[in-house]
């Protein structure tokens, strides 16, 4: 027997899907959008990106910006009692309202 692969996109079959009108590449407005530090961005996915990609168990949270990595954002997000930094795309990241 194959010992099954568990790579970074394993079971992702219903996470990582697009509705029909949203199929291919995302608008080049979400590509040039900025954050400033402090300012608050919910963590969705575009499986039509792979660069920049956090893993699928942050999908959906909410993290503060603290910083840029080159034309990535470093987010600050809680998962249980510790505070992780994860390196995300402009692609993956949306603007929230407060």
């Amino acid at each position: 027997m194959v010992r099954r692969s568990k790579g970074t996109r394993s079971k992702t079959r219903q996470l990582l899907r697009k509705r029909p009108r949203e199929r291919g590449s995302p608008p080049i407005t979400r590509v040039l959008q900025t954050f400033e530090n402090g300012e608050k961005a919910g963590i969705i996915i575009d499986p039509s990106v792979h660069k920049g990609q956090p893993h699928r168990r942050f999908y959906g949270l909410t993290g503060t910006v603290v910083g840029k990595q080159g034309r990535a954002y470093l987010i600050e997000v809680k998962a249980g009692k510790k505070k992780k930094t994860l390196i995300v795309g402009p692609e993956h990241l949306r603007r929230q309202v407060s």
